[in-house]
């Protein structure tokens, strides 16, 4: 990122007082979305927007190649880590639909219209139009689908096709780049290409993913698994583009490897610490991602001639395109909806139609974010319609986010959504904590005897036996235990908090260490997250 003054640069304590400027924003501006109970991205989106236009700072300019290679690897493998894989692989159907399907159509919508609007327009630049705006965003999904309470399956389409959809985005710009360069585009070539570069970025992915999954097993040290496990993102992306296949597959794909493993390969502690660190990280760098889309818009503007350029002669044809936008791709959801109805009817009922209400909110959640920005500033200086591309790219990203995303909850509550029986898991939570409960118990009834049949272990038999009956007892009548239950762990929680309180007296006053300090406090902080997990 480079911010320029003048025709100069920004000087080295400049940016980086810019960076810390911009990282206090993002907590009050995170703290006027939470007071307003608005979305944060939306907060961030305006709140960068104006300070990119607050007098004595520079204009930021983004690398675009810069800004994909920091974000979206590590906000790739956040989504893939905790995304349910027995889930992604039971609709991957529906999620190859949304990911390309529906870039591809969307692609055509928009370079039709566009081309309709602007007949001076070399199809190319239409094409390249409809590349860049057509993948839905998986940076601004996430920021949205945090805050709303969605069915796991419309929720598995979501998470999916904002992880795979961009690396169809990003073929079809390619291709629509080259033929805008040297006039030549063949569909047979895109199709080969799409199918290499995903098969080659899935390689790599396992490749990366398989070393990290030997390596953290060999290293003895908490802090170095944590931190192989942070930087196992950017060599997937960077190894994938690197031999020209799709990077955004191969860190996916990574992300998958290692979220199936980590239950296995990692220990509490370092779960436990580096999930700390990790949410901290990808809070902070979502966060940049709408505040520099906000901070860019000033360079959008200045560089067509200002906000009266854009709103007299390009406003018409880019509310129409973003109009058709929208429309392509609640045309392709309910499209897809009906052809799946059809094929029941026909007796191929391996699939069931979403339903219109869910189909409305599957469509109203294609937001758009980074990586339509980064691929609009990417287009080669005297591309024709350079300007009105770049123009309308950061129109969609304004439109989606603050329209669709301040917009979508209202949406999903109108709705009424409700989990289907066939999508629900066979477990509850009260009935997979039971089973927990009952083979710690045996294991313990095993072992707490010695070999002439002495009891040797009594407490810890009586407290694993009663914690087994308790929950089992607790399985089908969770309403009923509810008060109970808040009750008891409510005063857990007053007895922790009086015994930090009383921690904290005795180290104060110097009878006992830092250390003691430290490992006691450890203990607490444990047994409130257990309390406080148990509670909710």
């Amino acid at each position: 990122m480079t911010g320029a003054i003048s025709g100069g640069f920004v000087e080295p304590t400049q940016l980086f007082e810019l960076v810390i400027v911009m990282l206090l924003a993002i907590i009050a501006l995170h703290y006027v979305a939470h007071r307003l109970g608005l979305p944060p991205s939306v907060a961030l989106l305006t709140g960068g927007a104006l300070l990119a236009f607050m007098p004595g700072l520079p204009v930021i300019a983004l690398d675009p190649s810069l800004v994909l290679v920091i974000f979206l690897p590590p906000l790739l493998m956040d989504g893939a880590w905790v995304i349910a894989l027995g889930h992604l692989k039971r609709h991957m159907i529906g999620i190859a639909s949304l990911a390309v399907g529906a870039v591809v159509f969307t692609t055509v919508v928009v370079a039709v219209v566009t081309h309709w609007l602007l007949p001076s327009l070399p199809w190319a630049a239409c094409a390249t139009l409809g590349a860049i705006v057509s993948p839905p965003d998986a940076v601004s999904a996430r920021a949205i689908l945090q805050r709303v309470k969605l069915p796991r399956r419309l929720l598995i389409l979501l998470e999916g096709e904002s992880l795979l959809n961009d690396a169809s985005g990003l073929v079809l710009f390619r291709f629509a780049i080259a033929a805008g360069v040297t006039g030549a585009f063949s569909t047979v070539d895109a199709l080969g290409s799409f199918f290499i570069l995903a098969i080659g970025g899935a390689l790599v992915g396992i490749a990366v993913g398989i070393a990290w999954v030997l390596l953290v097993r060999r290293l003895g040290d908490e802090y170095l698994m944590i931190a192989a496990s942070v930087m196992a993102a950017w060599p997937s992306y960077l190894l994938g583009e690197m031999i020209h296949v799709s990077g955004v597959i191969a860190t996916v794909t990574t992300g998958l490897i290692m979220g199936w493993h980590q239950h296995t390969v990692l220990s509490a502690s370092v779960r436990m610490r580096g999930t700390s660190f990790w949410t901290v990280m990808i809070f902070l760098m979502e966060a940049s991602v709408f505040m520099l889309i906000g901070s860019s818009l000033r360079g959008v503007v200045e560089r067509v001639g200002g906000f009266g350029v854009v709103i007299d002669e390009m406003g018409g044809p880019i509310l129409l395109i973003l109009l058709a936008l929208t429309l392509a791709r609640f045309a392709w959801v309910f499209g897809s909806d009906v052809v799946i109805t059809v094929c029941r009817i026909l007796g191929l009922r391996r699939y069931a139609p979403l339903g219109s209400r869910s189909a409305a909110v599957l469509s109203w959640a294609g937001v758009r974010g980074v990586v339509t920005l980064a691929l609009a500033l990417s287009i080669p200086e005297g591309f024709p319609g350079r300007d009105f591309i770049l123009v309308t790219a950061f129109a969609v990203i304004l439109g989606t986010v603050l329209l669709q995303g301040t917009s979508l909850g209202l949406l999903i509550r109108w709705a009424g959504l409700s989990e289907p029986i066939s999508e629900k898991a066979r477990f509850s939570m009260s009935q997979a904590e039971a089973a927990m409960a009952q083979v710690q118990a045996k294991i313990i009834e095993s072992r707490a005897y010695d070999d002439e049949g002495n009891l040797v272990h009594p407490r810890l038999l009586e407290r694993y036996q009663r914690r087994a009956t308790a929950i089992v007892d607790y399985v089908g009548q969770e309403e009923q235990y509810a008060p109970q239950l808040h009750a008891h762990f409510d005063l857990v929680l007053e007895a922790i908090a009086a015994g930090r309180a009383e921690l904290i007296r005795l180290h104060r006053s110097g009878d006992i260490d830092e250390e003691t300090l430290q490992e006691l406090e450890r203990d607490l902080d444990l047994e409130e997250l257990s309390a406080i997990s148990a509670k909710s």
